[in-house]
Parts: C-alpha cells; sequence; structure tokens
C-alpha cells in the first residue's frame, strides 16, 4: 500500500511499471541498462481513488494522460533504476495529492460605491480625451 494522504492510499497492483533504456548522456553504460521508468496509473478505472478525485487528477496530468485514462510519468533523472523509480512514484503521489485538495468555491461579490465611481469617472475622463481628437470645429 501507497499511502497518499489520510483517506487515500493505492494497492501495489494498480501501478504498472516498465523499465525502459533512458536517453542522454550516461557513458558506454547507457546502451547496456534500461534504468528510466515508465510508471503506468489507471485514473479513471482506480477503485483506490474518489470519482470527484479522479476528475481532478485526469485534469491535472495534462499531457501525461492518455486516450483511456492511463497516466503515464516517466522518470530518467537518476542513474539508477531504484531512484528513478521512487522519483516516478513520488511524483505520481504529488500529483493526486494536489487532486485531492477540494476547489474553494468562489464568493461572487458587488463591486464598491467607490470603485463604480472610480471607473465612472475613467470612463468619462477617457471620454473627453477622445472627443478633442477630432478636427477643429468653428469654434476652435
Amino acid at each position: 500500500m501507497i499511502a497518499v494522504t489520510d483517506d487515500i492510499a493505492l494497492e501495489e497492483r494498480e501501478l504498472e511499471e516498465r523499465f525502459i533504456l533512458a536517453s542522454g548522456p550516461g557513458g558506454q553504460n547507457v546502451n547496456k541498462t534500461s534504468s528510466a521508468v515508465q510508471l503506468r496509473f489507471d485514473a479513471r478505472g482506480s477503485p483506490s481513488l474518489p470519482n470527484d478525485v479522479s476528475a481532478r487528477l485526469q485534469r491535472l496530468a495534462g499531457s501525461r494522460l492518455t486516450g483511456d485514462g492511463v497516466i503515464v510519468i516517466t522518470a530518467a533523472r537518476f542513474s539508477s533504476q531504484e531512484r528513478n523509480r521512487a522519483d516516478a512514484r513520488e511524483r505520481l503521489v504529488e500529483l493526486i495529492q494536489r487532486a485531492a485538495v477540494r476547489p474553494v468555491a468562489r464568493k461572487r461579490t458587488k463591486p464598491t460605491y467607490a470603485s463604480k465611481l472610480q471607473r465612472l469617472d475613467s470612463k468619462t475622463r477617457r471620454g473627453e480625451i477622445k472627443s478633442r481628437r477630432g478636427k477643429p470645429g468653428v469654434h476652435d
């Protein structure tokens, strides 16, 4: 079990890990060992996540989300397979923790009397500036 929050815990079998060749520098060893980790988590079909958290998680995942609702996280920051594996899991847990926070509902407020006056005053001044831009009339 992977503890995410007090209420949410993921089971190990919900995660699918695949080890792939890492790109970038690493010397001769980079072509021989599969040190990068590709972690897959089914956000849409996970029994561990409540529906609202799952929906927010899918929105937060962005380009990491596939069409099937699977989140794919690739970790290749470290040269060690174990550290990349831990990094991928940490990033998934962090993403789920962000999705678990309910957004605060916005309370509608009315503009203050002073802000209304300020807006009308600026509109009047702007109108006066624009009215002076025309061609000079008979009285000018």
